[in-house]
Parts: C-alpha cells; structure tokens; sequence
C-alpha cells in the first residue's frame, strides 16, 4: 500500500509545469496535480478516490498505460496516447509511465504527461486541408440527405454528367467533390469554374482555350475543358451564360471536342461534367435562363441538394461539427450550444443554409472566451432581431387594437421581456445577456415597463 504523501509534497506537485497522475494497487486516483487537471479538463473532486476505468472512456484496461503499468509492471517512455475522458473531451499526451513498487511489492503506478492536444488538432487539421471533400464528411442523419448521398455515391460509378440544384449555401460543390473523389476519375484533375464571374468576352477562351492571335493580346491558352482532361470540370451557376454560349457548350459536350478560339481543328477532351443551378432548373427553363436542350444533356443525373431548413434534426449535428472545426482552427475549448441558442437555431430558417450556419459560428467564436457555450449574444444582431419579431408578431391579437405608438411599443417590449425571463426561469443576468444589453439596463426596463419577476413564473 502507498504511504500517505505529506502535504509539502502535494504542493510541490501541484507547482509542477507537468501533468502527475497516481493511481493505487487497486487503480484509485491518489495524487492528481493542478497541471493534470488542466490538460484533462476534469476538477481533482471527479478524479480522486475513482477508479480509473470509470474516469476515461478506454475500450478495455489494455488500452490504459496507467494500468499496464500497475497490474504487469511494464514501463513507457515518451508514449503518445489518444484517449476520452468521461466528458467526451479528446485528450492527447506524451506520457513516461512507470509502476510504484515499496517494499519490493508493487503499490501502485504513476503517470507524467506532456499536453500536445494543441499541436495534434493542428497537424490533423493541415492533414484535413489537403484531403478533398469526400461523402464520409457530408454531416447529417436525415432522410433528405441521406437519399441524396446515396444517389451521389451511385452517380460516382460512372462518367454521366450529373446536374446538382438547389439553394445557395447547401453544399452543392461538396456533392461534386465527393462524387469526384469516390470516381473512377479520383486520380484526374478536378477544376470548378464559376461561369457567372466570367465576363462574356472571355468565358469562350477560357472554357475552351484561344490560339494566338485569335483576339487582341491572346497569345494561346489552354481551356479548361483540356485540362480538366481524364478528371472532372464542374460549371457552377451554368444558367447565368448567354444562349449563344450555352449552344457552344451543349456542342462540346455532345461531341467530345473542343475547337479553341481563333482554331480551326477539334481536340478530343475525355472530361466529366458537373454542372450546379442555384435555382430549380425547370424554373430557369420557363423564364429563359437555361435551354432545354442543354439542361436534358446535363441532367443524366438530376441531384436536389435540399435547404437546411428542411433537414431540422441536422442542425446540432452540423453545429458541434462546426465548433469543433473552429476549436481546432482557433485554439479554442467551446462546449458547444446553450439552450437559448440551440431553441433559437431550430426556430430559425436558415436562408443561408449550411453556409450561413458555418458564418454565424465562426463568427461567434471569434468574440466567444477561450471555453464556454456559445450564447444568443454572441450571434449576428439579425438573427436576434428576427427572434424579437416572431415573437412581438405571435403575441399581436387577431383584430387590430388602434393605440398611440408609444403604447402599443410598450406593449409589445413588455410582452418580449417576459417571455425571455420565463425562458431563463426568471435570471436577469442570463436574460440580458440574450437581449444583449447590460444587467443594470435591464434592470432599468423592467422598472420601468412595471415588470416583476413573478409575472414571469411559468402557469
């Protein structure tokens, strides 16, 4: 059994600039050091006098060096482990570890750890940077994406062209990568081109390459369709080109060759096509934005990649994905959604999509404290606003009252401030921090607008 360590050594410990973990013969937390507790992010209260398999998420005792060390005597040095606390946080150390032996009779092991959970977020996030986007990073259980997915993936096996529609924000170009990277083609290039931030001057040369001398300064260039040879080229927002041009790529892509500008020989281009609508395409056709002609050519496989505001469940999954991108890019420890945010996320339609949902994170992370929940006043003022309108909007009667405008702005504030306090089961502080203004204002307003705290109790 191990000694009782007297309390001048538990400071010292405590004042060391490395994580001190000791467990007993029967792996109880003995000594757990300030340093620990901050790579771990767990208080000395959830850790001592616990066993260890119940503090950490191990698959078994084999994976715990800790106890390899007490129950076989093994030793580690400089051993890098990965591991889960009961909290869920990933924790990644260099560890020596070495079993406690008094009287020659093993009592216990120790651990000292080196935290470079930082420096591995960082090298996984150059490794994820240089990986294209592929279907297993598509996030999201709901039935529309999933459908959608699963008609992705069967669209990869082969080299039809594939027409993917659908709001801004929704992913489109993600679905064309990952079609791409599960593809035959992987191995080839692959080459987006937005068509609708090419100047109708130069889309023709730049789609399909110029000869010198075929206009003022060219002096010879290959087109995106020859490089994109053997790969993939995806035209974004094809409906924004002109008929004539849109005639031109109906052309190359029924012939399988590109005549450059100013050239009078057709190059044969082996390239797949995926074009994306912004819109629904059938309503481009009706309004003359898009030829029938070509949309039937490009839509071999027809793919709607639907809105965020049809795949509701999604959104928490796509949050704490998101958060955890942005701790890992920004060095941060956010735990993810309060509440009040979550309840306010689902409400909200999310005319952006994932787009926007991806902004208005990284957007509170860049105001947010170094951990802690991101809060509804740590959001853009537009979705606040737009929650204060709904709400003033869901408590108007049916039939117009006629009132001065001073009352009935009155009213409508009252009616708001409640509301927020029953949200927060009356706290002041929690409230004024979603309305984003001081406590001592809120105070002022409730004083004023004759609001207590009682009128706020749930019936």
């Amino acid at each position: 059994m191990l000694p009782e360590m007297p309390a001048v050594y538990k400071q010292l410990i405590d004042k060391l600039d490395a994580g001190i973990h000791i467990v007993d013969r029967n792996g109880q937390s003995l000594i757990y050091n300030e340093k620990m507790s901050q790579i771990e992010g767990m208080d000395k209260d959830e850790v001592l006098r616990k066993n260890i398999m119940d503090i950490f998420l191990f698959a078994s005792e084999e994976d715990s060096r800790l106890l390899q060390a007490l129950k076989h005597g093994r030793s580690f040095r400089s051993e890098r482990q990965t591991y889960f606390t009961f909290k869920g946080k990933e924790i990644t150390t260099v560890n020596d570890i070495f079993p406690i032996e008094v009287d020659g009779v093993r009592a216990g092991a120790v651990e000292i750890a080196e935290d470079i959970t930082k420096l591995e977020r960082m090298t996984r996030r150059k490794r994820q940077d240089n990986l294209r986007f592929t279907f297993e990073r598509i996030v999201g259980e709901s039935i529309q994406l999933k459908e959608t997915v699963q008609r992705a993936r069967q669209a990869s096996r082969t080299a039809s062209a594939v027409l993917l529609y659908g709001e801004t924000g929704t992913g489109k170009e993600l679905f064309a990568q990952s079609i791409h990277s599960e593809s035959p083609r992987a191995a080839g290039p692959f080459i987006a081109q937005n068509c609708a931030a090419l100047p109708e001057s130069l889309i023709e040369g730049i789609l399909f390459g110029s000869v010198k001398g075929a206009f003022t300064g060219a002096s010879g260039q290959t087109g995106l369709f020859e490089q994109a040879a053997g790969g993939t080229l995806l035209l974004d927002e094809v409906n924004s080109l002109s008929k004539p041009m849109q005639a031109k790529l109906l052309r190359v892509i029924q012939e399988k060759t590109v005549r450059r500008l100013g050239g009078t020989k057709d190059v044969p281009v082996d390239v797949r096509i995926i074009a994306v609508l912004n819109e629904d395409p059938l309503t481009a056709m009706q309004q003359g934005r898009l030829r029938p002609d070509l949309y039937y050519r490009l839509s071999v496989v027809s793919l709607a990649v639907p809105p965020l505001r049809e795949r509701p469940r999604d959104i928490p999954l796509l949050s704490n994905f998101f958060i955890s991108l942005f701790n890992e890019r920004f060095q941060l420890n956010v735990a993810g959604l309060s509440k009040e945010t979550e309840a306010l996320f689902n409400d909200y339609e999310w005319p952006g999509n994932v787009r926007e949902l991806e902004h208005v994170i990284e957007g509170a992370m860049n105001i947010i404290h170094h951990a802690g929940s991101i809060e509804p006043h740590h959001l853009p003022g537009h979705m606040k606003l737009r929650m204060l309108k709904e709400d003033i909007r869901a408590s108007e009667p049916a039939a117009f009252e006629q009132k001065p405008l001073k009352e009935h702005l009155e009213d409508s504030e009252r009616t708001y401030l409640k509301e927020t306090l029953r949200r927060t089961n009356g706290n002041v502080t929690r409230a004024a921090n979603i309305l984003g203004m001081s406590r001592q204002s809120l105070q002022y307003r409730l004083k004023k607008l004759q609001i207590y705290r009682s009128d706020t109790a749930d019936s």
